[in-house]
C-alpha cells in the first residue's frame, strides 16, 4: 500500500525555523576517506569466495553441497533423503524450472510418497498451515554471503517467508553467481534498486543457516526455534 506524505513542507519549515536555519530538503551523501569495508575480500575470485562460504558453513553448523545445474536434481533428492523426505514445501518460482527441478519435484516425489506443497498466493491461512507442518522447505538464495555464511531471501506474494523459518529443516539453492564478500555489497545492490526506481521486496530475510541462541551464558544452542538443520547447496550456474 502506497501512502501520502501531507503537509510535510510546512512541517519540516517549523522545525528548521525553531532551529534557527533555513529548511534542508536534501543532504548531499558524504565522501568518507576510509572505507575498509570495501577492502575486505576485495580481490577474491567466485571460487575463493566458495572456499570461504564452505569454511563458514562449518561455523554456523550448516552442510553445504557442491553441485551444478547437470547434477542438482540428484544432489537435492539427497538431502531431501537424508533429511526423511515426507513433505517439502517450496516458493513458487520459475527458477526451479530452469533449474531442471520440474521432474523430480512433481513427478518423482509423489511416486516417492513426498508430498510436494507449492506456495499458494490465493490460500494465505493454508500456506502457513502447510509451512508448520512440513519438514521441509526449500527457497533459493538472491544474494549470498561468504564472510557470515547468509542467505539472502527476497520475500514476495509467490515467495512465502514463512518457507525459510517454519519447515523443521530448511534447504536453500545457492547460485554461484550470487555470492559476494559481505553484507557491503548486498546493502549497496539493494539501495542501488532503490536509487533506480525498483520496486523491491517488501521483507528481506538475512537467514544464516540453522536457528541458533546464546542467550544463556554465551552457551550456543542451535535449533531452538525455526529450522533445526539447515543445508545450503552451491550450483553453478555461469
Amino acid at each position: 500500500m502506497t501512502g501520502m506524505i501531507q503537509r510535510r513542507e510546512t512541517f519540516l519549515a517549523n522545525i528548521a525555523k525553531q532551529l534557527g536555519r533555513s529548511p534542508k530538503t536534501e543532504l548531499p551523501r558524504p565522501t568518507w576517506q576510509y572505507q575498509p569495508q570495501d577492502r575486505v575480500l576485495k580481490d577474491a575470485t567466485k571460487d575463493e569466495l566458495v572456499e570461504i562460504l564452505i569454511k563458514q558453513c562449518a561455523n554456523i553448523h550448516t552442510n553445504i553441497v557442491i553441485s551444478n545445474t547437470a547434477t542438482l536434481p540428484e544432489d537435492l533428492q539427497d538431502v531431501v533423503d537424508k533429511y526423511g523426505g515426507q513433505s517439502v514445501i517450496t516458493w513458487k518460482d520459475k527458477r526451479f524450472q530452469d533449474y531442471g527441478l520440474s521432474a523430480l519435484m512433481n513427478e518423482q516425489w509423489p511416486r516417492a510418497n513426498i508430498q510436494l506443497y507449492e506456495w499458494d498466493s490465493q490460500q494465505p491461512e493454508e500456506n502457513i498451515r502447510q509451512a508448520e507442518k512440513a519438514n521441509i522447505g526449500v527457497t533459493i538464495s538472491e544474494m549470498t554471503l561468504a564472510e557470515s555464511g547468509t542467505a539472502v531471501l527476497f520475500s514476495s506474494k509467490d515467495r512465502g517467508r514463512s518457507i525459510s523459518f517454519l519447515p523443521e529443516k530448511s534447504i536453500i539453492i545457492i547460485p554461484k553467481s550470487t555470492i559476494v564478500p559481505r553484507m557491503t555489497q548486498v546493502a549497496r545492490w539493494i539501495s542501488e534498486k532503490i536509487r533506480q526506481g525498483e520496486k523491491i521486496a517488501s521483507c528481506i530475510n538475512f537467514v544464516t543457516g540453522p536457528s541458533n541462541s546464546a542467550d544463556i551464558e554465551m552457551i550456543l544452542i542451535v535449533g531452538v526455534h525455526g529450522p533445526i538443520q539447515a543445508t545450503y547447496i552451491v550450483i553453478d550456474d555461469q
